[in-house]
């Protein structure tokens, strides 16, 4: 078995019914390359069934510790249900990318069924021209953006012809799923070592506790920080020589930061990587500079129509994965998260760029201040067995204090593969991401770059936000407007 660490045990800690934990992928397929020129639910049943051997999070099933002394385990699950995993439906032909997205976004609001592993694949038909999609859901807890994108390459091949797959090794001998004995021993067993883990990890954290997003808005955090870097002379240093700290970070309160329901909105959008490489060039930027100013802009333009734009800018989570390269293939969460104000308050576009970079770049000075493992030490402070409501009550607390959000957005940008791929010789067209959001953060924007194309997958709150799509649309507004430069 292996058990969860304090970030993975957070993803499920965080779920209330409102809250999910689960990450969500939605490919657009041509089926025309497929054998017959279709994608059937047996072709992908089968492409599944070959290749679990290389989807080791697919087989872990979630075992609880008796009164919640340890951190849950993942148990390989000997008899798992592909046909319960792998479903199939239709919308009305011909369904457009608004009716996809309404189906998505219904599947997306529903918690994945802790009794068994953790994800589910839908097969999704009845698209305008022919095209299918599948929408891929996994559970945080197992996966994070980098590990996420492994499993995606399991099950994705280089060419419509397929590759050869290695064999499974030997077949391990089958295990039931331990007892509640077993599993009360095993958490009586590691209580002296959270202790130690907690000790281990407060000087880490303490001085960085205000850069937590579920932290930093509680009162009392941005003291505590601040006290413990004064006594450990911790900076994190801008180039002009000031002293930037989380405290000095305000994410200005919105409509869109309070407690949010369990529904959601999505929507799709897309662009050519070689225009968003030709914008990044003419201003000498990043194309991640590029991608922050453009989801600044959409957002300035979004909330000025709404008519609650804030004066000082907006405040995005940025998260970073600290896998490294010994780390690939072990799944689980090894992530970090950046905070940066993005330049909403400015109107001009060029000098939007220039306050994105710099805002990036002075991100990434705190960021490198920061330890990598900051936010499983900043975990280990809370008992297992308070951890679900503590998390919980941080959460809806900071989303209810008046006069601070603990971040406005989360803005993702994950890399993906340069070439086209194929799932059981389908073309994979689009690929679009759709990330979690949270009690306080109403709005998540996740862009995935694949086959010269960047796909932005937008989640939203419904009760917070009736429609997505005015959001979609502000962000193609906001490329065209840099692309225009350019000429």
């Amino acid at each position: 078995m292996r058990r969860l660490t304090s970030v993975d045990a957070q993803f499920l800690a965080i779920e209330d019914g409102k809250t999910h934990g689960h990450v969500t992928a939605l490919g657009i397929y041509d089926p025309s390359t497929a054998p017959g020129g279709t994608l059937t639910y047996d072709a992908v049943h089968r492409l599944v069934a070959g290749r679990l051997h290389l989807l080791e999070p697919f087989h872990w099933r979630l075992v609880e510790v008796p009164f919640g002394l340890d951190y849950p385990y993942w148990h390989h699950d000997p008899d798992l249900d592909l046909e319960f995993h792998i479903r199939e439906l239709a919308l009305p032909v011909p369904g457009d990318i608004r009716m996809l997205s309404e189906q998505v976004a219904r599947i997306v609001a529903r918690p994945l069924d802790r009794s068994r592993p953790l994800w589910e694949i839908y097969l999704i038909h009845g698209l305008e021209n022919g095209r299918v999609a599948v929408l891929t859901k996994l559970h945080h807890a197992a996966v994070d953006g980098m590990s996420g994108a492994e499993i995606l390459g399991a099950l994705l091949d280089p060419s419509a012809e397929g590759r050869e797959i290695e064999a499974p090794a030997a077949t391990a001998p089958r295990r039931d799923a331990p007892g509640q004995l077993e599993m009360l021993a095993r958490g009586l067993v590691a209580i002296p070592g959270q202790r130690l883990r907690a000790l281990r990890g407060l000087p880490r954290a303490l001085p960085h506790l205000d850069q937590v997003p579920t932290l930093r808005a509680l009162p009392g955090i941005s003291t505590a920080a601040s006290i413990s870097r004064r006594a450990t002379r911790i900076r994190a240093r801008t180039t002009d020589g000031g002293v930037l700290t989380g405290r000095g970070l305000h994410a200005p309160r919105t409509s869109v930061n309070g407690p949010i329901g369990s529904h959601r909105r999505i929507a799709l959008t897309n662009h050519q990587l070689a225009e968003i490489k030709r914008i990044k060039k003419h201003f000498g930027v990043t194309v991640n500079d590029i991608v922050v100013a453009i989801c600044a802009a959409a957002l300035r333009d979004w909330f000025q129509d709404r008519g609650e734009l804030p004066n000082e800018p907006l405040l995005a989570m940025i998260p970073l994965s600290v896998r490294t390269e010994a780390e690939r293939g072990s799944y689980g969460n090894r992530v970090a998260t950046m905070l940066t104000p993005i330049p909403t308050n400015i109107a001009d576009p060029t000098e939007r760029v220039a306050a994105a970079h710099r805002s990036m770049d002075q991100a990434k000075q705190r960021h490198q201040a920061i330890p990598a493992t900051m936010l499983q030490d900043a975990g280990e402070f809370i008992p297992p067995a308070l951890l679900a409501r503590a998390s919980r009550v941080t959460t809806s607390v900071a989303a209810r204090l008046t006069t601070q959000a603990p971040v406005n957005v989360v803005i993702s940008n994950v890399p993906g593969s340069p070439v086209p791929l194929y799932l059981a010789g389908a073309r994979l067209e689009t690929l679009h991401p759709l990330s979690a959001i949270a009690h306080g953060t109403a709005i998540n924007i996740t862009v995935l770059s694949h086959a010269g194309r960047l796909n932005y997958g937008i989640v939203v709150d419904r009760d917070s936000v009736d429609d997505a799509w005015p959001l979609a649309g502000a962000v193609d507004r906001a490329h065209d407007e840099l692309l225009a430069l350019t000429a």
